[in-house]
């Protein structure tokens, strides 16, 4: 099983948008029990409360639903307990190195750096562009998923 916790600063937009995105994409291709995929933010501003409205509201558009989450901080343990650490952009890549006390297993990176684009994925909460948000997440969702087929990981 390929255990994989997305990260942003609040674990309110982004990341709990990449979570559920992977989980549909999983589920719709049959491969979801090769899974375990789960989202923490790198703060404890937003620790308990729900998935951002904005986040809540696109991805109810295209029918994925992100009932019962809410927003949990990254511990130092995440660290051994998952594969891959995934990040939406370079400020939160310093800060789970930080949480994690170092990345010596190259776990730690951005979900954008398996597009052949690499890049941030921009924070709606400050751009208002959840629609963005969305295409660049899944854009990486289907990058990283290729990722692993190329490296034999998964069918």
């Amino acid at each position: 099983m390929i255990k994989i916790l997305f990260v942003c600063h609040g674990n309110i937009c982004r990341s709990p948008m990449a979570e559920f995105v992977l989980k549909d994409i999983v589920q719709k291709e049959n491969q979801k029990d090769n899974f375990h995929i789960a989202s923490a933010a790198t703060s404890t501003e937003e620790i308990g409360n729900p998935v951002h409205q904005g986040t809540r509201n696109k991805l109810r558009e295209v029918g994925i639903s992100t009932a019962g989450k809410y927003a949990v901080q990254m511990k130092k343990s995440d660290y051994a307990k998952y594969d891959y650490l995934i990040g939406m952009d370079e400020w939160n890549i310093r800060n789970m190195n930080r949480i994690a006390g170092g990345d010596p297993e190259h776990k730690i990176c951005r979900l954008l750096d398996f597009s052949t684009n690499a890049r941030d994925i921009a924070d709606p909460w400050y751009t208002g562009n959840f629609e963005t948000t969305y295409s660049d997440i899944v854009e990486g969702c289907h990058a990283f998923l290729e990722t692993l087929q190329r490296q034999k990981k998964i069918r």
